[in-house]
């Protein structure tokens, strides 16, 4: 933070050319690192302490602000008044006292008679409004008598610095210097709240009582369209939408400075102004009736009057427990993710894959706590439950010890086994809310993975089993809809279970460039050697596609008990280099591996469990931009259609071969279904649907 408040004091002695381009070097990482709280931070909707709403019924607030710069953007503040009256808005513009311009108090006139607000923005804008203690309080005296002068109700300082209890010295009705999310500020140190907050007064004889604090919670312009270059408001848009759901205040803050209004010519330092119209057009439109817009100081005063308290959500301490490798556990990863990036205490009982792992470490703020090692060979159901019997036991253990030093508020069971869910027995008897995650339905797994029969005892015994653990768990999530239907039939009631998907990250998996440059044709599958997946099928289909395409490989990335025999059926057929083994590797390795195919295979059996078994790794494949051929499956049938998949018949390796020649043979038609593949894929995010999830868990243990 100090090296970036020195570059924010040291600014004016650098050329803007040079200036811009380390920003947007830096910003480039950041925003990669930052993915999971920007634009959208999911912890900052929760209300402030004695929050009651917008007045008139309205459903959010959205408030317009502008700082003025410099003399470029006092030339165009009363032209963007006008334009923003057009279209039926207010707003404040806040103004430099000894900057480098004058404001004519003719200025200041024309904005307050049409409506508008006139506020303070720092002192100088020079970054060394807070120097020092001292300093603040000499430069305040001075703030005040602008603030007199001017008949401002509210303030910002230059470049979003902030010490919230220092600004008690200032004689304002509200502050505008921080923001609910924004990891591209000098200070980043966000409030994490859509919502406007009462800061009171540190010292109960002041006769300053407080002010209300206003962050903006819509990007900066200059952020947007200068550092990140933006071509659309498409951020700001799909913003604004989450802030109007959660009934929170949309505040932006727009540069005059930086506005290309018609007839200007366009600069690397101005954006056009279409972008600013556009969203305050999506407002009127599609919120009319919704929103509030009222001035900074009417909004200021009216919260003043409630004096709402920002009071962090406390953290929760969940532990998420899985007989699998963490770190390569897509839908796990995910979760331990998003609770970690919203303040949770986050701790993850899971596999060790191999000697080298530590057993402990700490993976994006979650602690991963590796009970025992697997090697993915189980052939026999005896060698295969002593593994899990010990992994239960381990796990038992653990979480009991955890409990006892600070007991959790959540405990998410991911199956395989059900009965992991037991586990947590210790916990649920306190009071901690369990959540049983059914990512495999448990006895049709079996019966596919070791051949047993329907109705055999052991099948039955695993449906006993799944309806005590169902009994046993608070909530039951289930990975996909058609699941649902059977368990809720015989193992729990509707209203304990629901569905999440194990939607993709698209932080994760998204497009990028090719990088590979070789005329190899390469169709890619990534996940776990099962028989029920069918890869034996596509080994079986491997040599029709050598046949039309001689540089064609197979590759296979992932472990599991049929690699031997998937290995032995590829000597056989005599495809040696065409079929390629790799091991398994992290979530965001296998995306790049993933993004360097030509085309994606998901040839799953259309048994009784392949049939109804969502395949992630079809919308992983569809988000990279990479075109799949997938079998035609009851599940993947109900997810996906023909315009966006290409399927082939279940088990037949002939209908296999010639749709994956059929999409390698036909650039055109390959380009137009990934487009609309992709497009499907975008609406079915985790970045969409990972606030079902936090509010699951904010449902079952709410806060105080």
């Amino acid at each position: 933070m100090l090296l970036r408040r020195l570059y924010y004091l040291f600014k004016p002695c650098l050329p803007w050319r040079l200036r811009i381009a380390v920003r947007r070097l830096a910003a480039r990482r950041r925003r990669a690192a930052s993915a999971a709280v920007w634009p959208i931070h999911e912890a900052a909707a929760q209300p402030p302490r004695g929050w009651r709403g917008w007045p008139e019924g309205k459903k959010f607030a959205f408030i317009v602000t502008h700082d003025v710069e410099g003399p470029s953007g006092l030339a165009k503040c009363a032209r963007l008044a006008e334009l923003e009256q057009s279209l039926g808005f207010r707003s404040s513009f806040n103004l430099i006292p000894e900057g480098p311009y004058t404001v004519p108090p003719e200025l200041r006139s024309h904005l307050t008679d049409r409506g508008f607000e006139v506020g303070v923005h720092d002192l100088r804008h020079d970054g060394g409004l807070y120097a020092s203690r001292a300093a603040f309080r000499a430069n305040a005296r001075r703030i005040n008598r602008y603030v007199g002068d001017w008949g401002a109700a509210g303030f910002r300082s230059g470049f979003m610095l902030h010490e919230l209890d220092w600004i008690h010295d200032l004689d304002i009705e509200y502050d505008a210097s921080t923001f609910d999310t924004d990891p591209f500020e000098p200070q980043p140190d966000a409030v994490a709240t859509i919502f406007p907050f009462w800061v009171p007064a540190s010292d109960p004889a002041s006769p300053r009582r407080g002010y209300v604090e206003m962050p903006y919670t819509l990007p900066q312009d200059s952020t947007l369209f200068l550092i990140l270059r933006e071509t659309a408001p498409a951020i700001w848009i799909r913003k604004l939408n989450w802030i109007a759901r959660h009934e929170g205040m949309a505040l932006i803050n727009i540069h005059p400075d930086y506005l290309q209004f018609p007839g200007e010519p366009a600069t690397a330092r101005t954006f056009p102004v279409d972008h600013y119209v556009k969203l305050l057009e999506h407002v009127r439109d599609r919120h009319a009736g919704e929103y509030w817009n009222p001035l900074p100081r009417t909004l200021a005063r009216a919260v003043a009057a409630v004096q709402p308290l920002h009071r962090p959500a406390p953290r929760k301490k969940v532990g998420l427990v899985t007989y699998s490798f963490y770190e390569s556990d897509s839908r796990v990863f995910r979760y331990g993710e998003a609770l970690a990036e919203r303040g949770d205490e986050v701790e993850v009982l899971a596999l060790r894959r191999s000697p080298e792992q530590p057993e402990e470490e700490v993976i994006n703020g979650c602690r991963v706590i590796r009970l025992q090692a697997r090697m993915v060979d189980e052939k026999s159901p005896a060698r295969y439950l002593l593994r899990l019997l010990l992994f239960f036991c381990r796990a038992s253990w653990r979480i009991a010890r955890s409990h006892a030093r600070r007991p959790y508020d959540v405990l998410h069971i991911n199956n395989v086994p059900d009965f992991l869910a037991f586990a947590g027995w210790l916990p649920k008897c306190g009071g901690t809310r369990i959540i049983l995650d059914i990512h495999d339905i448990v006895p049709e797994l079996f019966a596919s993975k070791f051949g047993a029969a329907p109705g055999s005892a052991t099948i039955r015994m695993l449906k006993m089993m799944e309806h005590a653990s169902a009994a046993f768990s608070t909530h039951v999530i289930l990975a996909n809809d058609l699941w649902r239907e059977v368990y809720t039939r015989r193992s729990a009631p509707p209203e304990k279970v629901s569905v999440l998907l194990n939607y993709v990250e698209r932080r994760i998996f998204f497009p990028r460039p090719r990088l590979r440059r070789d005329d190899r044709k390469i169709v890619i599958f990534p996940g776990s050697l099962q028989l029920h997946q069918g890869l034996d099928i596509a080994i079986r289909a491997f040599p029709r596609v050598v046949a039309a395409f001689p540089t064609a490989e197979l590759h296979l990335h992932g472990e599991g008990p049929a690699k031997p025999e998937l290995t032995a059926l590829a000597a056989e057929l005599g495809l040696g280099g065409h079929v390629r083994f790799f091991d398994s590797c992290p979530t965001p390795e296998i995306a790049a591996i993933m993004a360097e195919a030509d085309l994606g295979v998901v040839p799953k059996r259309a048994d009784s469990f392949g049939n109804e078994a969502f395949s992630t790794k079809i919308w992983e494949l569809m988000s990279l931009g990479i075109p799949v051929v997938a079998s035609s499956t009851k599940i993947d049938r109900y997810y996906f259609n023909d315009s966006i998949v290409r399927f082939f018949e279940s088990g037949n390796p002939e209908a296999l071969a010639a749709a994956i020649v059929e999409i390698l043979g036909n650039p055109e038609f390959s380009r137009q279904m990934t487009a609309r593949a992709s497009e499907h894929a975008a609406h079915n995010s985790w970045e969409t649907r990972k606030a079902d999830y936090l509010g699951l868990i904010d449902r079952l243990c709410p806060s105080l």
